[in-house]
């Protein structure tokens, strides 16, 4: 909630009391990111110059050209950095070299561009290294934790862009020939939910153990695993109820986990583009075959 404005004043910041000899740090003004930065080199005299990403992180910003050659050369000239330190060094997140040409930096600025480690807490160790960063400080994980701590930012956007289907669900699915069955609402909104579910927080954590490189497929997976589950506790033999819950929990889970994409370190622009124009169409035809299926079993 109110992410979007979650940001700092774009600038060239003291932390502790730096002199012209001082290390400067470059990151990005979102504010979450300005204060891990801070807190991890709490204690040093370093100046921290922040760029203009419009409240977004380094590595989301570095792909989508904020945290770029431009504003890192423009900041630099704007605070009169040139002025404040002797030297002619930035030490920038290597999370954020995918938006950065270091050369071109060099040749309009004079300064040159040092990317130092992945994580902002292992910023002491790379200052007292000589800024040398060891292979750890350079290794990309996305262990079952990392991916834990995602889970529950996609759960709370996938809920709220939810509202109206569940509302719509409940609907149709308490309607039938017999009249309103409340039950039956509410029945097939767990439903639902449990797809959601799926593919928000349990594809997510089995990320690794689950089938193919396709985030789509993964989900999917994971919402076979929770459609087997759900006719297992519910005991259900309607073969029209038994096709549709086989249907529609995949197809809803391997599309919210599809949208995991945006939070994980292994996918890329392109080969996210190309993933969603094969699997759009197939989770779009499973759904329209789900409902059209458990409709059938309903009023037929």
């Amino acid at each position: 909630m109110g992410r979007m404005t979650y940001l700092v004043p774009p600038g060239l910041y003291a932390i502790g009391a730096p002199d012209a000899a001082s290390p400067v740090m470059v990151t990005a003004n979102y504010k979450m990111t300005y204060d891990i930065v801070r807190e991890s080199l709490a204690g040093r005299s370093v100046w921290l110059l922040v760029l203009e990403t419009f409240g977004i992180n380094v590595w989301c910003a570095a792909g989508k050209g904020t945290f770029g050659t431009g504003e890192l050369v423009r900041r630099v000239e704007q605070t009169g950095l040139a002025g404040i330190v002797a030297h002619r060094r930035l030490i920038l997140p290597l999370v954020g070299a995918a938006g950065v040409k270091a050369l071109e930096v060099r040749q309009r600025t004079g300064f040159s561009v040092c990317f130092a480690t992945l994580r902002a807490a292992d910023l002491p160790a790379y200052l007292d290294a000589g800024m040398t960063a060891s292979a750890g400080m350079r290794a990309l994980t996305f262990t079952l934790y990392e991916r834990l701590v995602l889970t529950p930012v996609e759960i709370v956007g996938s809920l709220k862009k939810s509202l109206l289907p569940l509302l719509l669900i409940f609907i149709a699915a308490a309607v039938s020939a017999a009249g309103f069955n409340p039950a039956a609402g509410f029945a097939a909104s767990a439903i639902y939910l449990a797809a959601l579910l799926s593919g928000t927080f349990l594809a997510p954590l089995l990320l690794p153990w689950l089938p193919t490189r396709s985030f789509a497929v993964k989900g999917a997976a994971a919402g076979l695993l929770v459609a087997l589950a759900i006719i297992f506790a519910t005991g259900l033999t309607s073969r029209a109820a038994l096709a549709a819950v086989l249907l529609l929990v995949p197809a809803v889970s391997s599309f919210f986990m599809l949208n995991f994409t945006g939070s994980t370190p292994f996918t890329s622009k392109s080969g996210v583009r190309k993933e969603m124009r094969w699997a759009l169409p197939f989770q779009g035809a499973a759904l329209l075959a789900g409902v059209v299926t458990a409709l059938a079993g309903r009023f037929l």
